[in-house]
């Protein structure tokens, strides 16, 4: 898979991820919660399939 997802986008991605797992585990929000599991994949891999389809690319230039 091609990395597309860059700097900022990939931190935000792993903090949301994070804080949704968290709250889910904690029993906060419920069990969708556990949907923080694909932002925190994504982050962590740095590419996203829907950024692919769409054609979004937040990485800098000298990286693709």
């Amino acid at each position: 898979m091609k990395t597309n997802v860059g700097g900022l986008d990939r931190i935000l991605r792993i903090l949301v991820g994070l804080v949704l797992i968290a709250l889910a585990a904690t029993g906060t929000v419920g069990a969708w919660g556990w949907i923080g599991i694909v932002p925190l994949a994504t982050g962590l891999l740095r590419s996203c399939p829907l950024y692919s389809i769409v054609g979004l690319n937040t990485c800098p230039l000298s990286s693709r």
